[in-house]
């Protein structure tokens, strides 16, 4: 590599963790926020509020994907970032700074959405999700959300975002543990005591499942797809960073 492309790159680094930050943030709030709203609003029918926690984390995803990628690629997911990282996507210099940014905005996500309802701020999730049934949901919706990303990235880019959403909307309804698959979003929803949270004690096994599943996702697509576009653009996740 240049020198002069090297500097550029380290330059551009700012502003790639902060979109992620925010766009992580902003994820995070639909998803929370969301949750609360539908709760109050479903008068006790669970499958309404969940119904409405879908719709609005899907949509606010696809918009967030449509702004945010250009700038860094729209991760907003640890998993995403280290399965692009090991294909070349993402320089593996550059993936602490994302993952920090996605956990830190994704803190702030959570808090956010309680104060714009009016609850407590600090809090610690009571919501059991433990057991093999949610663990093997965690391996299956984060290895279906990146199989669609792998698949779209490499062959339908433009598609990408929409592809992720409608993924995401099937998953919270045919995965047991309603499709986390992403552990900066797991951490962050143990800090939330609503309708979306989950014990912190039951995060490790939800991770670990979750990296299995990109894992597995990531090396089964370079099988099948061996040769990478020669350029790609807005992109989730993007190979042409380098």
């Amino acid at each position: 590599m240049l020198w002069p492309e090297l500097l550029q790159l380290t330059m551009d680094l700012p502003r790639r963790i902060v979109a992620e930050a925010i766009g992580t943030a902003l994820l995070l709030a639909a998803v929370v926020g969301s949750g609360i709203m539908g709760e109050r609003l479903a008068a006790g029918n669970v499958a309404i509020a969940l119904l409405a926690n879908t719709l609005a984390t899907a949509g606010t995803l696809i918009a967030l994907i449509l702004t945010f990628g250009p700038v860094s690629g729209a991760h907003f997911n640890p998993a995403v970032t280290l399965a692009d990282a090991s294909q070349g996507g993402l320089a593996w210099r550059d993936a602490p700074a994302y993952i920090v940014a996605q956990l830190i905005g994704a803190v702030a996500g959570v808090l956010a959405a309680h104060l714009m309802f009016g609850e407590a701020v600090f809090q610690v999730s009571e919501h059991v999700r433990a057991g093999g049934a949610q663990m093997f949901s965690e391996f299956v919706a984060a290895f279906g959300l990146l199989s669609v990303i792998w698949s779209c990235a490499r062959k339908r880019p433009d598609a990408a975002p929409f592809a992720v959403g409608l993924y995401i909307t099937g998953a919270y309804w045919f995965t047991a543990s309603t499709s986390f698959a992403n552990p900066a979003v797991t951490i962050a929803r143990s800090l939330t005591n609503t309708f979306a949270g989950i014990r912190p004690v039951d995060v490790g096994g939800f991770i670990a499942a979750q990296l299995a599943g990109a894992f597995v996702a990531t090396i089964l697509f370079r099988w099948f797809m061996p040769t990478l576009p020669a350029s790609v653009e807005n992109v989730v996740p993007p190979h042409s960073t380098e």
